[in-house]
C-alpha cells in the first residue's frame, strides 16, 4: 500500500462568486420570460437581448471574483508589497456585481410589468434573486479590508443594493 498525499483542496470560490452567477441565472430567467412573452410584446427582444447580456457580464464577474478572492486571500496568508493591489481588487469586483445584479432586478421590473400573465412570477422571481445578489456583494464590498464607511465603493454598493431591493418590490407587486 502506497500511500498518496491527499488533494489539494478546491479553492474557496467565495461568496461574490455566487453572488455573480445567482444574478446570472436571474438573468437568464428575465430573458426566458422575454422571451416566452414574444407573441404579445414588442420589446420581448430587446429585452431578452439585454438580460442575456447581462448574464454573460455576470458569468464573467463571478469567474473574475472568484480569482480575485483567491488571490486576496493567498496574498493574506503571504503579505507583501502587493496585498494592497489584491484587496482593491477584491473590491472592485463586487461592486460591478451588485451594480449589475441592481440592472437584472430593473430589466425584471420591465419584465414583469409587460410580460405574458402566465409567467409574470417569474420575472418577480427572478427580481428578487438579483436584490439578494445585489445585497450579498454589497456585503462583501464592505467586509474588504481596505474600504471604510465613507468609502464612495461603499456608497455605490449599497446605493446598488437598495436600488435592486425596490426593483424587486415592484416587481414582486407586478406579479400579484
Amino acid at each position: 500500500m502506497s500511500s498518496s498525499p491527499p488533494p489539494a483542496p478546491d479553492p474557496i470560490l467565495g461568496a461574490g462568486f455566487a453572488a455573480g452567477r445567482t444574478a446570472a441565472v436571474a438573468a437568464r430567467l428575465v430573458a426566458d420570460v422575454a422571451r416566452a412573452s414574444s407573441d404579445s410584446w414588442a420589446g420581448a427582444a430587446g429585452a431578452c437581448a439585454q438580460a442575456t447580456a447581462l448574464a454573460d457580464r455576470l458569468d464573467a464577474l463571478a469567474e473574475a471574483d472568484a480569482d480575485a478572492f483567491a488571490a486576496a486571500l493567498t496574498a493574506l496568508a503571504t503579505p507583501s508589497a502587493g496585498l494592497e493591489a489584491h484587496m482593491e481588487r477584491a473590491a472592485a469586483i463586487p461592486l460591478e456585481i451588485a451594480e449589475a445584479a441592481a440592472d437584472v432586478a430593473a430589466a425584471a421590473v420591465l419584465v414583469a410589468e409587460r410580460c405574458d400573465g402566465l409567467v409574470r412570477a417569474d420575472a418577480a422571481g427572478a427580481a428578487a434573486l438579483a436584490a439578494g445578489a445585489a445585497r450579498a456583494a454589497a456585503h462583501l464590498v464592505r467586509a474588504n479590508l481596505t474600504v471604510t464607511a465613507s468609502d464612495p465603493r461603499l456608497q455605490k454598493a449599497l446605493r446598488a443594493a437598495d436600488d435592486a431591493r425596490y426593483s424587486a418590490s415592484k416587481a414582486l407587486d407586478a406579479g400579484v
